[in-house]
């Protein structure tokens, strides 16, 4: 969404993410939505410590929206990026707590950030393929969080019946009114505190294969191809 300075940015900046949220609410209260895998969830509920929820880019705003009345809160990594106020600001009116930064920009410092939140109890959602991609391809962020924190990853997909895709590198998905949506938890997992890179790269594929097998799980679900095979 790319709005110039000055006053026409600030009005975007307000109404955008207020928008946003009568429309979610609104398409929300028509879905039809079926947890997978449900168990996994709770598990990472009952345990002493946050996680770290990774899923992929497409369905970001789906899990925000899913999760974000959950008793523990979340903070999320978003986009240093100017464009990327607006997803600020709409994760922070859903409740998120955000931190700023990716891969060519301040990414560091913002997963620093995350772990520090995530000490004071917060969980973290991390988009598994970054801000920019490639695909379904795994990022080390998740990972690395993990690591340093002792959290599980928890991986998650959505998959819909019915829905439109965005002109995006990540086809984002936005279930059409009155879609069926199947949320699927796969089983949480670890990353040891200390990772050569051989062992980091490990732990990167299977994160990723997991991920990509609980993607087509969800699709499976609900009889279609997956969405960008569509």
């Amino acid at each position: 969404m790319a709005v110039k300075s000055g006053f026409g940015r600030r009005v975007a900046l307000w109404l955008v993410p207020r928008l946003y949220s009568v429309v979610a609410r609104l398409l929300f209260a028509t879905y039809r939505i079926t947890v997978v895998g449900g168990e996994h969830l709770r598990r990472c509920e009952a345990a002493p410590v946050p996680v770290v929820a990774a899923f992929w880019h497409y369905c970001v705003f789906i899990i925000v929206e899913i999760n974000r009345n959950r008793d523990q809160g979340w903070a999320a990594m978003v986009s240093a990026s100017d464009d990327a106020e607006f997803v600020a600001r709409i994760l922070e009116r859903r409740g998120v707590v955000t931190v700023r930064g990716s891969r060519n920009r301040s990414g560091m410092r913002a997963l620093k950030g995350l772990i520090d939140l995530m000490r004071q109890g917060l969980n973290a959602v991390i988009v598994a393929d970054g801000s920019q991609g490639p695909r379904r391809v795994m990022q080390a962020g998740a990972l690395f969080l993990a690591g340093k924190t002792g959290a599980p990853i928890l991986p998650m997909a959505v998959a819909a019946d019915r829905y439109w895709t965005f002109h995006s590198w990540d086809r984002t998905m936005l279930p059409k009114p009155f879609a069926r949506l199947i949320v699927a938890y796969g089983e949480p997992f670890n990353v040891p505190a200390e990772c050569d890179s051989e062992l980091l790269e490990t732990f990167r594929r299977e994160a990723e294969e997991r991920l990509n097998r609980l993607y087509e799980l969800a699709w499976r679900q609900v009889g279609r191809s997956p969405h960008d095979e569509a």
